[in-house]
C-alpha cells in the first residue's frame, strides 16, 4: 500500500493534466510531428478523466491518517529517495483544501506542494492561493482538451485538415465517451458549477487572494463552463445528440433565464446554439460529396420516434422560462419541418411537418424576433463566434425564403396597423395598445444582425441579387465578372424581400426599414447594391410622374430633396450671431419623429459611403444634391446635437477620399464651423465651441464633440491643407488644435458626464487625433524658423505645423503633458482592479494613445532637438526622459516611468499596451545618467518592485507569442501572438542595451543582480530558493531550455529564432561582462547544465532563417569559448572535458553517465578511437557541423535590367540613399521602380545575411582558439588535437577553396588558418620534444601523417594564390601560418654531446632523417607552384603593408633556407626583386634616422629593415647570392646610409637609455644597436661567402669601416660591457680581422701614393685599437667586467645572460687572436722578417690599461692561453654534467627542473602553474641550451690556445733567434721606425737583458702544468675538432725555443 501512497509532487489533479492538453494541442492546433502517437498514449492514460468529468479522488481516513502523521512519520514522495517530513501548517491547509474541494487528502498535499513549487510564478501569493489555481487550471485543462477533441472530428459543419489517423483516434475516442452519457455529465456541470457558489465557498476558507486573485480564479471557472457548453456545440456542429441527449439538452434549456439587459450568457447561448445545430437541416443544400453519409446519420430523417419526441416536447410541453427562447426553438424546428416536407424522405413524417405554419404562428407570438435581436445578438459573445452567425443566418434566410406567406401576412397586419395608428392621430385619440409590431422586430432583428460582420463574411450578399439589381450599371451581362447565372432561388426570394418591403412602405416601418438596408448594406460589395437599389428607386417611373412626385420615399433623391428642404426652413431661423436667443432656440423644425428618421438615413448614407468609394464619389460631385454643402448648412441650423453629430459622422465617411477630404477642409473652414477667425466688433464666440461648453456640458452628454473629433481625426489622415483659412487669418490647423487642446482634451477630466463611459470616450477620441498628428510628423528644418505672413495689410507670425506644436507640448512639463501622465496612471490604477467599469474599452484605448505619443516623442526628440539647436530659437525644451522623472501630482512621488511598467503587468489582458510600453521602457534604457534613477524608482518600494518584475516576467513567459506572423491584422488572435513576441523583443533588448553600461542599471535589476551591493557578489539561485524571486534570467532560460532535452532541440530555437538569438545575446553579454560573469557561469554550470544541454544541439539548422540560426550560434559558441577559458583558469577539469568531449569527439556519442562525468573507460575509449580508424564507424565532430551549416557561398542580387534608368545613377542612388523623396509629378514606370526597391531589399538581406555568417564564423574561430589556446593541453593528447586541427584546417580550407565562398568570410578564415596552422606546429614539436632525440623517426611525424601535413602545405598555398593581387593584408595572415608550417620540418636543435664523430662516408650513406625528408617533399610541393607563387611572395615583400611585408620577407628567408637547388634565389635575382630590395636600404635610411630621437614616432620602419637583412643574410649565405648582392651594390648602400654615424653619444644615455616604463620600446642605444647589428652580420657573412672573390668584397667592407671610422672607434673604445656592447664588439672584431689587413691594399687597382697613406693610417689605427681592446679584455680589466655583467643582467636572467656574454667576450678574444694571426702571416711566411705585434716582455701585465702609445706586451697572450686553458677545463666539466642531466631529465630532482625552466619562463609564478610534463620539456630544452653553449665555449677556447700558441712561438722565434739587441744606454722608448720601407714592425732598442728577461719569464710562465694542461686540451678536444698534434706541435717548438736559448 505504501507505493500507492506516495505523494505526486506534480500534483495528479494539475501536472498530468497539463501534459495531456499539452499532447492535445500539439497534436490537433500545432501539429506537431509524432504528436499523434503521443496523444494516443495520453489518452489511454487519461480516459477515467474524461469519463468521471471534474470528479475529484474521494476522501478516505486512510488517507487523512497518513497526512496527519506525515509531520512525524515523514511521507514518500514519487522520484524521491526517503521520506520528507512536513511541517504542521501544510498539513492543516491540506485538510482545509480538502474540505473546500471535497477531494482526496492526499491529492489535496500533493496540490499545495505544487503550489509551493509554483509559487514563484505567481509573486505575491501564498501557496494554498497557487494551488487554488492549480486545481482549477487542472479542470480547465480536462474541459479544453475534451473540446479539442471533439472540435477534430470528423462532421456536417467544419474539418480542421488533420490527418486521417488523427481523425479516426479522436472521433472513436469522443464516441465511446458520447455513449457514456458525457451530455448529462456537461449539463449537469454546468448547472453545478457557478463562480458565485464556489467563490462563496472560497471566500469562507479565505481561498481567495489580491484582485489579481480572484479575476484569474472567476477566469478559470468560466472557462470551464464556457468550455463545456462548447463541447456540446462544437459536437452538435458535427455530429446530431441523440433523442434522450436531445430531450435533455432541451430540458436544461427550459430552465434557462436570460441576464439583468435580457440576453443570455455565453454558456446558454452555447448552448442554445447547440440545440440549434442540433435540428439543423440546411447543410443538406450544400450538396458536398459526403451528403449521402450524412443523411445516413441523421436522426431526423432515419428515427421517427426522435422527431416525435421532439415535436410532442416542443408543441405540448410546460411553459419555458424565457418565452422567447422557447419561440426561437419552436420557429427552429418549424424551419427544420418545413424543410424536411420538402425531401424525398420527408413522406414519412408528414403527420408532423404539417404542423410548421401553427409552430411558426406560435413563435411569432413569443417574440421570436425581439427575442433573437436582444437575448441572442445582445450577448456579447454571440459576435465572437463564426458558427453562431452562419446558424443565425440561416434562421432568418430559412424564415423569409420557407415562409413567404407568412412574411405576406406580417406585411398586411403592419399596413393594417399603419392605418389604424394614422387614423387615431387624425382623430387625436391614442393609438390602439394591442398593436403587434412582429415585422418591425424583423427588420431590426435583420438590420441588427448584418452591422456586424466580424470575421468579413459578408452574408447579407444573399439578399442581393446581381442580375436585377446591377441592370442600370455597366456589368450588365456579368457580375464581379462572372458571366451571369441564374441566381439561386433562395436569393431571388430573398431579394424580392427586401424590394418589395420598401414599396408603398408605410410611415410605422419607415425607420426599421432603414436600419434593415443598414444592415444590409455592411460590406464591400452589398453597399455597392444598396447604393444601386437606392438609385434606382429614385428613378422616377412614367406612370407616376405627376405633380412632381418622384420615386419611392426610400431613394436617394427622396432624402437629398428633404434634407435640403429641411435646410432652407431652418436657415430662416437662424438668429444672428449676436441674438442671445442663441442658447435657446425655437426648435420648432424638426419633430422627434423626423428626427429618428434623418438619423436612421443619415446613419444608412454613413454605413454606404464607408464601405463603398463609388457611392461617396457618386453622391458627392452630384450637381443638385450637393450632400456636403448641405448637412454643413444643416450644422450652423439650430438643430439637436444628436443630428449634428450624425452628420458629422457621415461627413467623416466622405471624407474618407482625399479628393473630398481636401475640398471638405476648405468648406468646414469657410462655415466656421469652428470659429476660426472672429469678426470685428463680434463680442461672443460662435460655432461648436459655444455648443460644447453651453448646451453639452448643461445637457451631460457630448454626442457632437465626439462627432466633430471623428470627423477632425478622419480628415487629418486623408488631407492636411498648409494653407487651410489663407487671407483671413494665419493659415494651418492651429485654431482646431488649440480646440482640441484647450477646450476638448485639458477639459474631458472636469466636465460631467450623464453616462461615465462618454468621459473616456471624449479622451480617445482627441487623443487618436493627436497621435495621427504625431505619428505624420517629421521635423524639418523650417519649422524652427519663425515666418511671417501678410493678412490684411500687416504681417502676422505663421502658424507651425500641428505635430510641431505637440512636440513642443509633449517636450516641457505642459499641461497636455501632465495630463497625458495623470490619465497613465488612472488607467493602471483601473486595471489594477481587475473590475470591469463603464467605458473600460475606450480607457484601454485612450491609454493606449497616450502611450503612443509618448512613444513617438521619445522617438522624434532627438532629431527635433538637434534642429532647435542648429535653428538657435529660443524655445525651452526638455528631453522626455527627464520629464518622465518629474514628481507625480496625484502620488508626491517620481513614479511616472513604473507607471508605465506596470502595463506590462497586465500584458495577459492588454497586449497593446503593454506593447507601446516596453517600446518607452527600450527607448529610455538607452540613457545612462539615469539608470541609477530608474533602479532607485523600481526598487523604492518592495510590493510594487515585485509587481514590476512580475510584469516583465509574465511577458516574457506568454506562451501565446508568435514569431513570423505577416504583419497583416486580419487574424485578431495571429495579430495579439505577434504583439506578445514583439514584447519579447522590446523586453529583451531592454535588458541588452544596459548590460554595455557600468551598475546599478535596469538591466541587471530585471535580470536579478545585487543593485545595492557589488554586482559580483550576487548569488544567483532558481526562483523560489532562499526567498529569490523569478527574474527575468530565469525567464529567458527557461524560454531557451523548453525543449532541450528532446532531441529536437530547443523549441525556441525554430518557434522563434529572432527571440531565441536575443536570448543567447543575453547570455552571453552577462558571461562576458567582468562584474556578471562570475555569479552568472556559476548559476549556468550548477544549477541549470546550460552550456552542455544547449551545445549538444549544434548546429541549428534553420532552412527558411539562416540569419537567425547563424547568429544564436554565434553567441552560443562565445559564450562556451568563455566557459571553456574560465573552467581552465580555475581548473575545473571535469567540466572542461566534457565540454571539449562534446565539442571534439568523433565517436558515436553514448549517453553519459548520470552525474555528467565521464568513465575512465570511455576516456580512454575515445582516446584509442582516435588511434584505430577502422574499429568504430566516425562522425563528424561537432565543431566541424557547426562549421558545416555557415555557408560561404553567398548570391547577390542580379544585376537591375533597366529600359528608363541610368544603372550607374541608381546604384548611387542605392548608396546614398537613406530616404530617397521624388517631388513634382513626373509620372514614373511603377514597375521599375518596384524593382529598384525590391533589389534594395534584397541587398540588405544579403548583406544582414553576410554579417551573420561573419558573426558566426568569428564565434566559431574563438571558441576553436580557446579550445586550443586556453584549456589545459593534457585534456587532448598531442596525437588526438593534430587530428581535429587536421580536420578543421582541411575543412575550412575546403569551404574557403569552393567556387562561390564570399571574399567578406576570407579574412576571418585566414586568421583561424593562422592560429590552428600555429598550434599544429606547436603540437608536433612539443609531441618530438617528448619524444626524446631519437623518437619520431620511425614513421615520420608521430600522429600526423605526412600526406596530411602536404594536403594542408597545399591547400595553404591555394588559398594564398587564390586571393590574387588584393587581400594583401589577409595574406598577412597566410604567411604567418605557412611560416609556422614549415617549422614542423625544422630539425630541432641537438645537443652538441663531442662525441668523436662519423665518418664522412657514414653520414653520406645514412638514411634520410623525417625532417629532412618532409623538408625535401615541402620544397618539392612549394617548386611545384612555380613562378606564380614566388612572384606573389616577392611582390609583397616589396610592397604594401608592413606587417605583410615582414612576413613576406620571412617566408622568402625560410623558403631560401630549404632551397638547396637555388630556384627561389635565381628567381630573387633574375626578376630584379633583389636589386629593388637591397636598393630601398637608402628610402630606409631617412626612416631610420627619425628613430633615434628619444621619443620616436613608431617602430615599424625597424622591424622591416630587420627583416630585410635578415632576408639578405640568407641570400648572402651562399657564395652566389653575396656575388649577386654585391653586384648590386649592396655594401656601396650601405656605405651611404647616414644613420650608422649618428651613434648615440653622451654616456648616461647609452647606459641608461631613456627607457620606456613598459619595457617595450627600447633605448636610443638599443635601437642603434638594432639598426647596426644586422648590419654587421650581414657583412661578416658575405666576407665569409665571398671567399673566391675575397677581394671584391673585403674592399667594399673596408670601405664602409673607413666610411664609419670615427663610430667604430669610439666603439672599440667604449666602457660600457652590457651584452648589446659585447656583441658589436664580437661582430666588429671579426669583420675587422677579415678586412683591415696591409693585403686589403693589393688590390689591383691603381691607388695614388696619398690614398695608400691615407689607407695605411686607418688600418693601422684599426690594429692598435684592437690590440688595446685585447688588453682591456685579458688584461686587468677581466675581472671588473665580469663583475659589471654580474650587476647590469636582472637576477631571472642571470645564467642565461651570463653564458651569453660570456660568449662573446671569447669570441673577441679569438677575433683579435685570429687577427693577429693573419697579420703575421701575411707579413712573411718566414720569422726573420715576420712582424711583431707584442714587446718582448713576457711578465704578465699588472697595470690596468696599456696606454694606446705603448705595444701590449707578449705577456698579455701568456696569460690569455692560461685563461683559456683553465676556462677551458672548466667548461669542459660543466658541459659533461648538463649532458648526464640531459639524459636523465625525468629523474631529476624537481626544485632543479624549476630552477632550470626559470629562465625560459616569465614572472615569478610562471613556474608554478605549468603542469610537469611542460616541465620536463622546457628543462631538456635549456639543458640542450647549456649544453650547446658550452660546446661553443670549448671551440672558442680551443682556438684561441691554438692561435696564442702560434703567436707567442712566432714572437719567440723572432726575438730569441733572429732579433739583435741594442745598447741598453738608448732609452726604451718604443716605437715604429721602418727604414727600410719593410712591413716589419720592430721595436726600438731591444736589450739584451730584455730578452733574457723574457726567455727567463717565459720558461716559468710556460712550465710544465700548463703544457700537460695544453696536451690534455688537445686530448680532450682537438683530437676530433681540430688539426690533430698541432698543440703538441707548437709546444715542443716553445719550448725548444726557450731551452735551446737558454742553452
Amino acid at each position: 500500500m505504501a507505493t500507492q501512497m506516495a505523494v505526486n509532487s506534480g500534483a495528479s489533479l494539475w501536472g498530468p493534466l497539463k501534459e495531456l492538453w499539452e499532447a492535445v494541442e500539439g497534436a490537433i492546433w500545432r501539429r506537431q510531428p509524432e504528436s499523434v502517437h503521443l496523444l494516443d498514449l495520453q489518452l489511454k492514460k487519461h480516459k477515467p478523466s474524461f469519463l468521471t468529468l471534474f470528479k475529484n479522488p474521494m476522501k478516505s481516513a486512510e488517507q487523512r491518517e497518513k497526512v496527519r502523521k506525515a509531520s512525524t512519520e515523514g511521507i514518500a514522495i514519487q522520484g524521491q529517495q526517503g521520506v520528507r517530513l512536513l511541517p504542521e501548517q501544510l498539513i492543516s491547509e491540506a485538510f482545509i483544501l480538502s474540505d473546500l474541494f471535497d477531494l482526496g487528502e492526499l491529492a489535496a498535499l500533493e496540490l499545495l506542494l505544487a503550489g509551493e513549487h509554483q509559487q514563484p510564478h505567481f509573486p505575491g501569493l501564498t501557496r494554498g492561493l497557487v494551488a487554488v489555481l492549480l486545481y482549477w487550471d487542472g479542470k480547465r485543462c480536462v474541459a479544453n482538451s475534451l473540446r479539442s477533441l471533439i472540435q477534430s472530428r470528423h462532421g456536417k459543419t467544419f474539418t480542421l485538415d488533420l490527418s486521417p489517423e488523427l481523425v479516426n483516434l479522436t472521433t472513436r475516442f469522443t464516441d465511446e465517451l458520447m455513449a457514456q452519457g458525457l451530455t448529462k455529465q456537461i449539463l449537469n456541470l454546468i448547472s453545478d458549477v457557478s463562480v458565485t457558489r464556489e467563490f462563496e465557498r472560497l471566500q469562507k476558507e479565505r481561498g481567495l487572494g489580491n484582485e489579481k486573485h480572484r479575476k484569474e480564479v472567476s477566469d478559470l471557472i468560466k472557462e470551464c463552463r464556457q468550455s463545456l457548453a462548447e463541447c456540446l456545440f462544437a459536437w452538435t456542429c458535427q455530429s446530431p445528440l441523440s433523442k434522450e441527449d436531445t430531450l435533455t439538452l432541451i430540458g436544461h434549456l427550459e430552465m434557462v433565464t436570460a441576464e439583468a439587459d435580457g440576453s443570455l450568457d455565453s454558456v446558454n447561448l452555447a448552448l442554445v446554439m447547440s440545440l440549434l445545430y442540433c435540428l439543423d437541416v440546411s447543410f443538406l443544400e450544400q450538396g458536398t460529396e459526403d451528403r449521402e453519409d450524412l443523411l445516413q446519420a441523421l436522426p431526423l430523417l432515419t428515427e421517427k420516434q426522435y422527431v416525435a419526441a421532439v415535436h410532442s416536447r416542443l408543441v405540448e410541453g410546460q411553459a419555458w422560462k424565457l418565452p422567447g427562447l422557447q419561440a426561437v426553438v419552436q420557429l427552429a424546428w418549424a424551419l427544420s419541418l418545413r424543410a424536411l416536407s420538402q425531401l424525398p424522405q420527408g413522406a414519412a413524417l408528414v403527420e408532423f411537418t404539417e404542423a410548421d405554419e401553427a409552430l411558426a404562428d406560435q413563435a411569432l407570438l413569443g417574440g421570436v424576433f425581439l427575442f433573437l435581436t436582444e437575448g441572442i445578438l445582445g450577448s456579447d459573445d454571440f459576435s465572437q463566434e463564426e458558427f453562431y452567425t452562419r446558424r443565425l443566418h440561416s434562421l432568418i434566410t430559412d424564415f423569409l425564403a420557407f415562409m413567404p406567406m407568412k412574411v405576406k401576412q406580417l406585411r398586411n397586419r403592419a399596413d393594417e396597423d399603419a392605418r389604424l395608428i394614422h387614423m387615431a392621430l387624425q382623430m387625436g385619440s391614442e393609438p390602439p395598445s394591442s398593436l403587434r409590431k412582429d415585422l418591425d422586430h424583423l427588420m431590426i432583428l435583420i438590420g441588427e444582425f448584418y452591422s456586424k460582420d466580424p470575421f468579413e463574411l459578408e452574408l447579407a450578399l444573399e439578399f442581393w441579387c446581381p442580375s436585377e439589381s446591377l441592370q442600370h450599371t455597366s456589368l450588365t451581362r456579368s457580375f464581379l465578372g462572372v458571366p451571369l447565372q441564374r441566381p439561386p432561388h433562395k436569393q431571388v426570394v430573398l431579394s424580392k424581400f427586401v424590394r418589395q418591403m420598401g414599396d408603398l412602405l408605410p410611415a410605422t416601418l419607415y425607420i426599421p426599414y432603414l436600419r434593415m438596408l443598414k444592415g444590409l448594406a455592411n460590406g464591400p460589395r452589398c453597399s455597392h447594391y444598396c447604393f444601386s437599389l437606392l438609385k434606382t428607386n429614385g428613378a422616377p417611373h412614367g406612370e407616376n410622374r405627376q405633380a412632381g412626385i418622384s420615386g419611392s420615399v426610400v431613394s436617394w433623391e427622396h432624402f437629398f430633396h428633404s434634407l435640403m428642404l429641411y435646410h432652407e426652413n431652418l436657415r430662416r431661423d437662424v438668429p444672428s450671431a449676436d441674438s442671445m436667443q442663441y442658447r435657446h432656440p425655437p426648435i420648432r423644425g424638426i419633430t422627434q419623429r423626423e428626427l429618428d428618421g434623418l438619423t436612421a438615413f443619415l446613419q444608412l448614407l454613413t454605413t454606404i459611403i464607408t464601405w463603398s468609394e463609388n457611392a461617396r464619389l457618386a453622391l458627392c460631385e452630384h450637381p443638385q444634391w450637393t450632400p456636403a454643402v448641405v448637412m454643413l448648412g444643416l450644422l450652423q441650423c439650430s438643430v439637436q446635437p444628436v443630428l449634428k453629430a450624425q452628420i458629422l459622422h457621415a461627413l467623416a465617411a466622405f471624407g474618407k477620399s482625399p479628393e473630398i477630404a481636401a475640398s471638405l477642409w476648405q468648406s468646414l473652414e469657410y462655415t466656421q464651423i469652428l470659429q476660426t477667425v472672429k469678426a470685428p466688433g463680434q463680442r461672443q464666440a460662435a460655432g461648436i465651441e459655444v455648443e460644447l461648453n453651453e448646451i453639452e456640458s448643461s445637457c451631460e452628454e457630448y454626442p457632437l464633440t465626439r462627432a466633430f473629433c471623428h470627423l477632425i481625426s478622419t480628415l487629418v489622415e486623408s488631407a492636411l491643407p498648409v494653407n487651410l483659412g489663407a487671407g483671413l487669418r494665419a493659415p494651418g490647423f492651429q485654431p482646431y488644435l488649440d480646440f482640441l487642446r484647450d477646450s476638448v482634451f485639458l477639459a474631458f477630466p472636469t466636465r460631467v458626464y450623464r453616462r461615465p463611459a462618454e468621459k473616456w470616450e471624449v479622451a480617445e477620441a482627441v487623443l487618436e487625433v493627436f497621435h495621427k498628428l504625431l505619428r505624420e510628423y517629421e521635423p524639418q528644418p523650417a519649422d524652427f524658423l519663425q515666418e511671417m505672413v501678410e493678412l490684411q495689410g500687416e504681417q502676422v507670425p505663421a502658424n507651425k505645423p500641428p505635430g510641431h506644436s505637440l512636440m513642443f507640448h509633449l517636450l516641457n512639463d505642459s499641461p497636455t503633458f501632465s495630463l497625458c501622465l495623470s490619465l497613465l496612471e488612472e488607467g493602471a490604477r483601473h486595471l489594477d482592479t481587475y473590475a470591469p467599469f463603464p467605458g473600460k474599452k475606450q480607457l484601454e484605448s485612450a491609454v493606449l494613445h497616450c502611450l503612443c505619443l509618448l512613444e513617438l516623442a521619445l522617438q522624434k526628440e532627438v532629431t527635433f532637438m538637434d534642429l532647435l539647436r542648429e535653428s538657435q530659437t529660443s524655445l525651452l525644451v526638455s528631453p522626455v526622459e527627464q520629464l518622465l522623472q518629474g514628481v507625480s501630482a496625484q502620488s508626491r512621488r517620481a513614479d511616472h516611468i513604473t507607471n508605465i511598467a506596470r502595463y506590462l503587468y497586465h500584458s495577459s489582458s492588454n497586449p497593446d499596451a503593454a506593447f507601446q510600453s516596453a517600446k518607452i521602457l527600450r527607448r529610455i534604457a538607452r540613457y545612462p545618467n539615469i539608470q541609477a534613477r530608474l533602479v532607485g524608482d523600481f526598487t523604492h518600494d518592495q510590493a510594487a518592485s515585485e509587481k514590476l518584475m512580475a510584469g516583465f516576467v509574465e511577458c516574457l513567459d506568454s506562451e501565446e507569442a508568435q514569431e513570423g506572423v505577416a504583419t497583416d491584422d486580419s487574424d485578431p488572435e495571429k495579430r495579439v501572438g505577434r504583439i506578445r513576441h514583439e514584447i519579447k523583443i522590446h523586453i529583451l533588448n531592454l535588458l541588452i542595451t544596459p548590460l554595455e553600461l557600468k551598475g546599478p542599471n535596469l538591466g541587471l535589476y530585471l535580470l536579478g543582480y545585487e543593485v545595492k551591493k557589488p554586482v559580483s557578489s550576487t548569488n544567483l539561485q532558481d526562483p523560489g530558493v532562499l526567498g529569490c524571486p523569478r527574474s527575468c534570467l530565469h525567464a529567458i532560460l527557461s524560454l531557451l531550455q523548453r525543449g532541450s532535452e528532446w532531441r529536437s532541440g530547443p523549441v525556441l530555437t525554430k518557434q522563434a529564432p529572432q527571440l531565441a538569438e536575443l536570448c543567447y545575446q543575453v547570455i552571453y553579454q552577462l558571461c562576458a561582462c567582468p562584474d556578471t560573469s562570475g555569479p552568472t557561469m556559476r548559476y549556468l554550470r550548477t544549477s541549470q547544465d546550460f552550456l552542455f544541454s544547449h551545445l549538444q544541439h549544434l548546429p541549428f539548422i534553420l532552412l527558411e532563417n539562416e540569419i537567425a540560426a547563424l547568429s544564436q550560434m554565434s553567441w552560443l559558441l562565445k559564450t562556451a569559448a568563455i566557459e571553456l577559458r574560465v573552467t581552465s583558469l580555475n581548473r575545473q577539469r571535469s567540466h572542461t572535458q566534457r565540454l571539449l568531449n562534446l565539442l571534439l569527439d568523433d565517436q558515436p556519442h553514448t549517453l553519459h553517465a548520470a552525474d555528467g562525468e565521464t568513465g575512465m573507460e570511455e576516456e580512454s575509449r575515445s582516446v584509442s578511437g582516435f588511434l584505430h580508424f577502422g574499429t568504430v564507424s566516425k562522425v563528424r565532430r561537432r565543431l566541424l557541423s557547426v562549421l558545416d551549416a555557415i555557408d560561404f557561398s553567398q548570391e547577390a542580387p542580379e544585376l537591375l535590367q533597366l529600359d528608363f534608368f541610368e544603372r550607374a545613377q541608381i546604384e548611387q542612388v542605392i548608396t546614398n540613399c537613406e530616404h530617397v523623396n521624388e517631388q513634382g509629378h513626373t509620372v514614373c514606370n511603377v514597375k521599375e521602380v518596384n524593382s529598384i526597391l525590391q533589389q534594395v531589399v534584397e541587398r540588405n538581406r544579403v548583406r544582414c545575411s553576410l554579417s551573420a555568417k561573419r558573426h558566426a564564423l568569428q564565434s566559431w574561430r574563438s571558441l576553436v582558439e580557446t579550445i586550443l589556446t586556453a584549456c589545459p593541453s593534457e585534456l587532448i593528447p598531442a596525437d588526438q588535437r593534430q587530428l581535429i586541427i587536421r580536420d578543421l584546417l582541411l575543412d575550412l580550407h575546403d569551404k574557403v577553396l569552393s567556387e562561390d565562398a564570399a571574399g567578406e568570410l576570407m579574412p576571418i578564415v585566414a586568421g583561424a588558418v593562422f592560429t590552428l596552422t600555429a598550434h599544429l606546429s606547436q603540437s608536433v614539436l612539443s609531441e618530438q620534444q617528448g619524444a626524446g632525440p631519437e623518437g619520431g623517426s620511425g614513421s615520420g611525424f608521430a600522429s600526423i601523417a605526412n600526406s596530411a601535413l602536404h594536403l594542408i602545405l597545399r591547400k595553404l598555398l591555394d588559398f594564398t594564390l587564390c586571393t590574387g593581387g588584393g587581400f594583401q593584408r589577409l595574406r598577412a595572415h597566410l604567411y604567418g601560418a605557412l611560416l609556422y608550417y614549415l617549422q614542423i620540418a625544422q630539425k630541432p636543435e641537438e645537443p652538441e654531446t663531442l662525441q668523436t664523430g662519423t665518418s664522412m662516408w657514414e653520414r653520406l650513406t645514412a638514411p634520410e632523417d623525417c625532417f629532412s625528408k618532409l623538408q625535401r617533399e615541402n620544397l618539392a610541393i612549394i617548386e611545384s607552384y612555380g613562378t606564380a607563387l614566388m612572384e606573389v611572395v616577392c611582390r609583397d615583400a616589396c610592397d604594401g603593408h608592413e606587417i605583410g611585408r615582414m612576413l613576406a620577407l620571412a617566408v622568402l628567408d625560410r623558403v631560401l633556407s630549404i632551397d638547396r637547388q637555388c630556384q627561389w634565389l635565381v628567381y630573387l635575382c633574375n626578376s630584379g626583386y633583389l636589386r629593388v630590395l637591397v636598393e630601398s636600404l637608402r628610402q630606409d635610411d631617412a626612416a631610420l634616422q627619425t628613430l633615434l630621437t628619444p621619443q620616436p614616432p613608431l617602430l615599424k620602419p625597424l622591424y622591416i629593415y630587420e627583416s630585410k637583412m635578415a632576408l639578405l643574410t640568407r641570400v648572402a649565405k651562399t657564395a652566389q647570392g653575396a656575388m649577386e648582392l654585391l653586384r648590386c651594390g649592396l655594401v656601396g648602400q650601405l656605405v651611404e646610409c647616414q644613420v650608422f654615424h649618428m651613434l648615440p653619444q653622451n654616456d648616461a644615455l647609452r647606459v641608461f637609455g631613456q627607457r620606456d616604463p613598459s619595457g617595450f620600446i627600447p633605448s636610443p642605444l638599443e635601437r642603434y644597436r638594432q639598426i647596426l647589428l644586422p648590419t654587421l652580420r650581414l657583412m661578416q657573412v658575405i666576407l665569409t661567402s665571398t671567399t673566391t672573390h675575397h677581394q671584391q668584397g673585403v674592399a667594399q667592407v673596408l670601405q664602409w669601416l673607413i666610411v664609419h671610422s670615427d663610430v667604430i672607434q669610439s666603439i672599440l673604445h667604449g666602457q660600457d660591457m652590457s651584452m648589446g656592447a659585447l656583441q658589436e664588439l664580437s661582430l666588429l672584431t671579426a669583420i675587422i680581422s677579415k678586412t683591415a689587413l696591409p693585403g686589403a691594399l693589393e688590390m689591383g687597382q691603381e691607388i695614388n701614393s696619398a690614398a695608400l697613406m691615407e689607407l695605411q693610417g686607418h688600418i693601422g689605427r684599426f690594429q692598435r685599437q684592437s690590440l688595446s681592446l685585447l688588453v682591456r679584455l685579458v688584461g686587468t680589466d677581466r675581472a671588473r667586467y665580469l663583475k659589471q655583467i654580474e650587476e647590469t643582467v636582472s637576477p631571472g636572467d642571470l645564467a642565461e645572460k651570463r653564458e651569453e656574454m660570456e660568449v662573446s667576450m671569447q669570441q673577441i678574444c679569438a677575433n683579435i687572436m685570429e687577427y693577429c694571426q693573419t697579420l703575421l702571416l701575411q707579413s712573411s711566411a718566414e720569422a726573420q722578417f715576420s712582424l711583431c705585434l707584442f714587446s718582448p716582455s713576457a711578465s704578465e701585465p699588472a697595470d690596468v690599461a696599456v696606454p694606446s702609445a705603448r705595444v701590449p706586451s707578449l705577456g698579455l697572450v701568456l696569460l690569455l692561453l692560461k685563461n683559456s686553458a683553465t676556462d677551458f677545463f672548466r667548461y669542459h666539466d660543466s658541459h659533461r654534467q648538463s649532458l648526464n642531466k640531459l639524459e636523465r631529465v625525468e629523474q631529476l630532482p624537481p626544485e632543479e627542473l624549476k630552477e632550470l625552466c626559470q629562465g625560459l619562463v616569465s614572472g615569478s609564478g610562471g613556474v608554478e602553474k605549468i603542469p610537469s610534463v611542460q616541465r620536463n620539456v622546457l628543462g631538456k630544452r635549456r639543458l640542450v641550451l647549456l649544453v650547446n653553449n658550452r660546446a661553443k665555449l670549448l671551440a672558442l677556447c680551443s682556438y684561441i690556445i691554438e692561435t696564442c700558441l702560434f703567436v707567442i712561438w712566432r714572437h719567440l722565434e723572432f726575438y730569441l733567434l733572429y732579433c739583435t739587441p741594442t745598447d741598453p744606454k738608448d732609452s726604451l722608448l718604443p716605437g715604429y721606425r721602418d727604414p727600410s720601407g719593410s712591413r716589419g714592425l720592430s721595436v726600438l732598442r731591444v736589450s739584451q737583458q730584455d730578452l733574457e728577461q723574457l726567455q727567463s719569464d717565459v720558461a716559468n710562465s710556460f712550465n710544465e702544468p700548463l703544457q700537460r694542461k695544453l696536451l690534455e686540451v688537445e686530448g680532450l678536444y682537438s683530437k676530433t675538432r681540430s688539426r690533430h698534434t698541432f698543440i703538441q706541435a707548437l709546444t715542443r717548438r716553445i719550448r725548444g725555443l726557450v731551452h735551446h736559448a737558454k742553452g
